[in-house]
């Protein structure tokens, strides 16, 4: 791997793709891209352009970035062409909003370029800037039950699970397999890094609201259902035994709550006058033992994926890392 970028020094970051996907984002487009070649001098940057308006294909040509149009609609679909197309030791994926600093893009990649990380996040939470800044409902609030949520299932405690500015190597970017089509796509970044054993560091960076006329495109309601919506299919995607395990927990509990006033009573009477009752208490069971054997046949599909997986990982290594 390259050596270590010293971050307080010149550096040539030729070997470093800024990732910008952008949805009409021409009153910001050119400060971004001109703050990255002034930070990352070398690097490419990378705009895909996914079906703007205002002219913001044009505006990022202008200011020297690689413009690709990216038709099919949403971040996540942007995102996995990225990973596709562009070769590089290193990505940037920042937003075109303007409101990530360029200055701290050396200091994401100094982890990966010194090999401790595999992905890097940039931190908005931490330092307090993104409380202060963002003026928008309930975002705060559906980051921090999207933390939780990861770390209840997935065991690992991100400090900002939803930023939308990170660094990974090539090998994390080219095993990567984006699933989601929207803005999910942060969120499976994350989940994918805690599951499948990446180096994950956070680096704690300011964080500055949208300029005037410059508007978000992320809907919190309905984006922040399509992230919980994620997270639960990834959950029964990487972790099927623990859901399915607690999904046959509720049912046999439930089950055994109404099935023991049902054999206390037969066995002092003889009689079972409740059979409705009944009945359900054994259909209950059923359906939570079946979800146990539905959970433990997944586990071992699982187990089997993530061992081709690694071997994936172990081939991507020697293509990319001699």
């Amino acid at each position: 791997m390259t050596e270590a970028i010293n971050n307080q020094g010149p550096a040539d970051f030729g070997n470093v793709a800024v990732l910008v996907p952008c949805y009409n984002e021409a009153v910001t487009i050119a400060k971004v891209i001109d703050d990255f070649h002034r930070e990352l001098p070398g690097a490419t940057v990378w705009v895909y352009d996914n079906n703007s308006s205002d002219g913001t294909a044009a505006i990022a040509a202008e200011h020297g970035a690689k413009v690709v149009r990216e038709r099919r609609q949403g971040k996540g679909n942007v995102v996995r062409q990225m990973l596709r197309d562009i070769d590089a030791d290193y990505y940037v994926m920042v937003d075109g909003d303007d409101t990530y600093p360029a200055e701290a893009a050396a200091s994401l990649i100094a982890p990966l370029a010194s090999g401790e990380a595999d992905m890097v996040v940039g931190d908005r939470l931490s330092n307090g800037t993104y409380g202060e800044e963002n003026d928008r409902a309930f975002h705060g609030f559906g980051n921090d039950l999207v933390r939780v949520l990861i770390k209840w299932i997935y065991g690992f405690e991100f400090s900002d699970v939803m930023t939308g500015y990170r660094a990974f190597n090539r090998v994390f970017a080219k095993t990567m397999p984006v699933l989601s089509p929207g803005f999910e796509i942060e969120t499976e970044l994350s989940i994918h890094a805690v599951d499948k054993g990446w180096r994950i560091w956070e680096v704690p960076i300011d964080y500055r609201d949208r300029p005037e006329g410059s508007e978000s495109k992320l809907s919190t309601f309905s984006d922040g259902a399509k992230v919980l919506r994620m997270i639960m299919s990834l959950f029964k995607d990487y972790r099927p035994m623990a859901l399915f395990g607690w999904l046959s927990l509720i049912f046999v509990v439930l089950g055994l709550a109404f099935g023991i006033p049902v054999v206390a009573e037969f066995a002092s009477t003889g009689l079972v006058p409740r059979l409705p009752t009944a009945l359900l208490a054994a259909v209950l069971v059923l359906v939570g033992l079946l979800s146990l054997v539905c959970g433990l046949v997944l586990d071992t599909v699982v187990k089997g994926s993530r061992k081709n997986y690694e071997l994936q990982v172990i081939e991507a290594y020697e293509r990319y890392c001699r």
